[in-house]
Protein backbone atom coordinates (compact mmCIF):
# COMPACT_ATOMS: atom_id res chain seq x y z
CA UNK A 1 0.00 0.00 0.00
CA UNK A 2 0.80 3.12 -0.41
CA UNK A 3 3.42 4.79 2.72
CA UNK A 4 2.36 8.83 1.56
CA UNK A 5 0.69 10.43 4.14
CA UNK A 6 -3.56 11.20 3.44
CA UNK A 7 -3.94 13.94 1.05
CA UNK A 8 -6.25 15.61 3.22
CA UNK A 9 -7.74 15.59 6.72
CA UNK A 10 -11.28 13.75 6.99
CA UNK A 11 -12.89 16.79 7.97
CA UNK A 12 -12.64 17.76 4.78
CA UNK A 13 -14.60 15.46 3.24
CA UNK A 14 -17.44 16.83 4.70
CA UNK A 15 -17.98 19.25 1.24
CA UNK A 16 -16.66 16.89 -1.00
CA UNK A 17 -17.88 14.75 -4.10
CA UNK A 18 -15.96 11.17 -4.80
CA UNK A 19 -15.58 10.28 -7.98
CA UNK A 20 -14.25 6.49 -8.98
CA UNK A 21 -12.18 6.44 -11.90
CA UNK A 22 -11.86 3.10 -13.42
CA UNK A 23 -10.44 1.71 -17.43
CA UNK A 24 -10.04 -1.47 -18.80
CA UNK A 25 -9.68 -0.46 -22.87
CA UNK A 26 -7.61 1.45 -24.52
CA UNK A 27 -9.07 4.70 -25.59
CA UNK A 28 -8.84 8.28 -27.55
CA UNK A 29 -5.77 8.85 -25.00
CA UNK A 30 -4.15 5.53 -24.77
CA UNK A 31 -4.14 2.63 -22.86
CA UNK A 32 -6.09 2.32 -19.68
CA UNK A 33 -3.24 4.09 -17.38
CA UNK A 34 -3.26 6.74 -19.55
CA UNK A 35 -7.31 7.01 -19.76
CA UNK A 36 -7.51 7.19 -15.89
CA UNK A 37 -5.01 9.82 -15.99
CA UNK A 38 -6.09 12.16 -18.57
CA UNK A 39 -10.11 11.57 -16.66
CA UNK A 40 -8.34 12.73 -13.20
CA UNK A 41 -7.22 15.81 -14.97
CA UNK A 42 -10.57 16.27 -16.83
CA UNK A 43 -12.14 16.50 -13.25
CA UNK A 44 -10.74 19.67 -12.68
CA UNK A 45 -12.84 21.41 -14.56
CA UNK A 46 -15.95 20.17 -12.24
CA UNK A 47 -14.50 21.07 -9.05
CA UNK A 48 -13.90 24.89 -7.62
CA UNK A 49 -10.65 24.54 -6.04
CA UNK A 50 -8.08 21.81 -6.83
CA UNK A 51 -9.31 17.84 -6.31
CA UNK A 52 -7.19 15.51 -4.70
CA UNK A 53 -6.10 12.08 -6.80
CA UNK A 54 -5.24 8.85 -5.35
CA UNK A 55 -2.44 7.30 -7.05
CA UNK A 56 -3.47 4.94 -9.85
CA UNK A 57 -4.21 1.37 -8.86
CA UNK A 58 -4.41 -1.95 -11.24
CA UNK A 59 -6.99 -4.00 -9.81
CA UNK A 60 -8.04 -7.73 -10.77
CA UNK A 61 -11.80 -7.84 -12.80
CA UNK A 62 -14.48 -8.65 -10.29
CA UNK A 63 -17.43 -10.36 -11.09
CA UNK A 64 -16.87 -10.09 -14.66
CA UNK A 65 -16.88 -12.13 -17.47
CA UNK A 66 -13.80 -15.06 -18.13
CA UNK A 67 -10.92 -12.95 -19.78
CA UNK A 68 -11.82 -9.43 -18.97
CA UNK A 69 -9.06 -7.31 -19.13
CA UNK A 70 -7.10 -6.06 -15.58
CA UNK A 71 -8.62 -2.73 -14.27
CA UNK A 72 -6.79 0.63 -14.05
CA UNK A 73 -8.79 2.57 -11.07
CA UNK A 74 -8.48 5.96 -8.81
CA UNK A 75 -10.35 7.76 -6.98
CA UNK A 76 -10.68 11.92 -6.65
CA UNK A 77 -12.66 14.25 -4.19
CA UNK A 78 -13.64 17.09 -5.98
CA UNK A 79 -15.63 20.77 -4.42
CA UNK A 80 -18.27 21.04 -7.18
CA UNK A 81 -20.05 24.77 -7.30
CA UNK A 82 -22.84 25.37 -4.79
CA UNK A 83 -24.86 25.57 -7.67
CA UNK A 84 -24.55 22.41 -8.63
CA UNK A 85 -26.71 19.43 -7.62
CA UNK A 86 -25.69 15.68 -7.41
CA UNK A 87 -27.97 15.01 -10.32
CA UNK A 88 -26.24 17.84 -12.35
CA UNK A 89 -22.68 16.20 -11.21
CA UNK A 90 -23.76 13.05 -12.77
CA UNK A 91 -24.88 14.35 -16.16
CA UNK A 92 -21.37 15.91 -16.23
CA UNK A 93 -19.38 12.63 -14.88
CA UNK A 94 -21.33 10.56 -17.70
CA UNK A 95 -20.89 13.24 -20.58
CA UNK A 96 -16.75 12.84 -20.20
CA UNK A 97 -17.51 9.13 -19.97
CA UNK A 98 -18.95 9.48 -23.62
CA UNK A 99 -16.03 12.40 -24.64
CA UNK A 100 -13.55 9.35 -23.78
CA UNK A 101 -15.78 6.98 -26.20
CA UNK A 102 -18.04 4.95 -23.23
CA UNK A 103 -21.06 3.71 -24.86
CA UNK A 104 -23.78 3.10 -22.04
CA UNK A 105 -26.47 -0.05 -22.64
CA UNK A 106 -23.43 -2.49 -22.44
CA UNK A 107 -23.50 -5.57 -20.08
CA UNK A 108 -22.94 -4.69 -16.51
CA UNK A 109 -19.15 -4.70 -15.47
CA UNK A 110 -17.99 -5.40 -19.09
CA UNK A 111 -15.15 -3.62 -20.38
CA UNK A 112 -15.03 -0.03 -21.10
CA UNK A 113 -12.72 2.55 -21.58
CA UNK A 114 -14.15 5.17 -18.63
CA UNK A 115 -15.99 4.78 -15.74
CA UNK A 116 -16.86 7.56 -13.35
CA UNK A 117 -18.82 6.92 -10.47
CA UNK A 118 -19.90 9.07 -8.10
CA UNK A 119 -19.49 7.61 -4.80
CA UNK A 120 -20.42 10.26 -1.80
CA UNK A 121 -20.86 13.65 -1.87
CA UNK A 122 -20.22 14.68 1.60
CA UNK A 123 -23.10 13.79 4.03
CA UNK A 124 -25.62 14.11 1.25
CA UNK A 125 -28.20 10.96 0.92
CA UNK A 126 -29.61 10.82 -2.58
CA UNK A 127 -32.52 8.15 -3.56
CA UNK A 128 -33.37 8.16 -7.09
CA UNK A 129 -33.87 6.73 -9.85
CA UNK A 130 -30.81 7.88 -11.57
CA UNK A 131 -28.62 7.99 -8.38
CA UNK A 132 -27.80 6.96 -5.12
CA UNK A 133 -25.36 8.52 -2.54
CA UNK A 134 -23.64 6.89 -0.93
CA UNK A 135 -23.24 4.17 -3.68
CA UNK A 136 -24.54 1.19 -2.43
CA UNK A 137 -21.74 -1.12 -3.44
CA UNK A 138 -19.24 1.54 -1.89
CA UNK A 139 -18.38 -0.72 1.22
CA UNK A 140 -17.92 -3.96 -1.24
CA UNK A 141 -15.17 -2.41 -3.35
CA UNK A 142 -11.55 -2.42 -2.66
CA UNK A 143 -11.18 -0.68 -6.38
CA UNK A 144 -12.84 2.25 -4.65
CA UNK A 145 -12.10 1.78 -0.90
CA UNK A 146 -8.23 1.76 -1.97
CA UNK A 147 -7.72 4.41 -3.58
CA UNK A 148 -9.85 6.67 -1.07
CA UNK A 149 -8.20 5.26 2.03
CA UNK A 150 -5.31 6.71 0.52
CA UNK A 151 -7.07 9.89 0.14
CA UNK A 152 -8.61 9.89 3.74
CA UNK A 153 -8.16 7.09 5.64
CA UNK A 154 -9.99 8.42 8.59
CA UNK A 155 -13.08 10.01 6.28
CA UNK A 156 -16.37 7.81 7.57
CA UNK A 157 -18.95 8.00 5.02
CA UNK A 158 -22.46 8.54 5.19
CA UNK A 159 -24.61 5.92 6.89
CA UNK A 160 -21.22 3.99 7.94
CA UNK A 161 -19.65 3.39 11.36
CA UNK A 162 -16.89 2.75 10.14
CA UNK A 163 -13.33 4.82 8.15
CA UNK A 164 -12.82 3.86 5.11
CA UNK A 165 -9.54 2.37 6.44
CA UNK A 166 -11.56 0.22 8.73
CA UNK A 167 -13.97 -0.81 5.20
CA UNK A 168 -11.09 -1.79 3.45
CA UNK A 169 -9.50 -3.82 6.33
CA UNK A 170 -12.84 -5.69 6.42
CA UNK A 171 -13.40 -6.95 3.02
CA UNK A 172 -13.17 -10.71 3.27
CA UNK A 173 -11.53 -11.74 -0.04
CA UNK A 174 -10.12 -8.75 -1.79
CA UNK A 175 -9.24 -8.71 -4.96
CA UNK A 176 -5.10 -8.22 -6.31
CA UNK A 177 -4.77 -4.57 -6.34
CA UNK A 178 -1.22 -3.00 -6.21
CA UNK A 179 -0.45 0.79 -6.77
CA UNK A 180 1.30 1.51 -10.30
CA UNK A 181 1.65 5.39 -9.95
CA UNK A 182 1.92 7.29 -6.92
CA UNK A 183 -0.30 10.29 -6.69
CA UNK A 184 2.83 12.50 -6.17
CA UNK A 185 3.54 11.63 -10.33
CA UNK A 186 2.61 14.20 -13.01
CA UNK A 187 -0.85 14.12 -14.04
Amino acid sequence: MNTQPPATDSREFTDAAIVAVGSNLPGRFGPPRRMARQALAELRRLSVRQPLCSSLYRTSPRDCAPGTPEFVNAAAALWPSPELTPEALLGELLKIEVEFGRRRGEARNAPRTLDLDLIAWGERIVRSADLQLPHPRLTEREFVLAPLAELAPDWIPPRQSRSVANLLEALPDAAEIEIIQDRGSPI
